[in-house]
């Protein structure tokens, strides 16, 4: 049976009214969608009424809230949590472990890194250490931010051919993210990377301007990386898992590059 602990019901309220309006809802769209009356939600709000803790996960729910904020919610509420947070490492979490490095390394000739909800590196396949060259070794000491080093005048961006168009791109996504989660870390990290040089959009290679015709005509932007060998192109998919019940889990994504060109994929294919 879920205790209860002796916490104020209106902190649950302002978080609940912080996620609701984050996600632009009134208190009627929600209460509408959590099939509830809108005076019932304006009373969990406030804090005059006292929410269950099925109610407190249903309403977390229709809102869309990760579960490491669900279990927020729920001690806001004075609730104990329901949803585990185990190290990537705990034998419990053997299963997603093996199917991480199964897909990192299926995936090869082609790189494939593992992150966690801060863009931490958390495993990548034996195609990204070569890619890494140039990089100053103090990003490379984990923990690795993958944003960092990527836009970091130390790291990659030097070698990023397409460097304006793929910074616009990463800080949007950057940005979508910190909307969606209001997570403070990840604004931090936002602030930082706004802070770095800003290359001119006018000065393109070839290349450059190759990937902005593909990205006018709505097909994607590629991330164009120069190398020894040289410029490589990539289009890159996002895959998390599904139905996770476990913290860490709900926030492990992998991304997998795939080739956007021929000459990429016969370079990575040794040919």
């Amino acid at each position: 049976m879920a205790t209860r602990a002796s916490v104020p019901a209106s902190a649950f309220g302002a978080l609940l009214r912080d996620w609701r309006q984050r996600r632009r809802l009134s208190q009627l769209a929600l209460a509408l969608e959590a099939d509830i009356s809108q005076r019932h939600l304006s009373f969990v709000e406030s804090g005059r009424a006292q929410p269950s803790r099925e109610l407190v996960l249903h309403l977390a729910e229709q809102l869309g809230v990760p579960l490491r904020d669900q279990n927020k919610l729920l001690l806001a509420a004075g609730y104990a949590p329901v949803f585990h947070e185990r190290p990537l490492g705990d034998p419990a979490l053997d299963t997603v472990r093996a199917a991480v490095e199964r897909v990192l390394e299926g995936h090869e000739p082609y790189p494939a890194i593992a992150v966690d909800r801060h863009w931490t590196l958390l495993a990548a396949n034996r195609v990204v250490g070569p890619l890494l060259g140039g990089a100053s070794p103090a990003l490379l000491e984990p923990p690795v931010n993958v944003l960092r080093l990527s836009l970091h005048p130390d790291g990659l961006a030097p070698r990023i051919v397409n460097l304006p168009q793929w910074r616009v791109h990463l800080l949007e996504r950057l940005r979508r993210q910190v909307e969606v989660s209001g997570d403070p870390i990840l604004e931090a990290l936002l602030g930082e990377l706004r802070g770095y040089p800003s290359p001119p959009a006018r000065e393109r290679s070839a290349p450059v301007a190759r990937s902005v015709e593909l990205a006018d005509n709505g097909v994607f932007i590629p991330f164009q990386l120069a190398t020894d060998g040289g410029v490589l192109s990539f289009i890159s998919t996002t895959t998390v898992f599904g139905t996770p019940v476990d913290v860490t889990v709900s926030e492990l994504a992998l991304e997998c590059f795939f080739p956007a060109d021929d000459f990429t994929s016969a370079r990575l294919r040794g040919r």
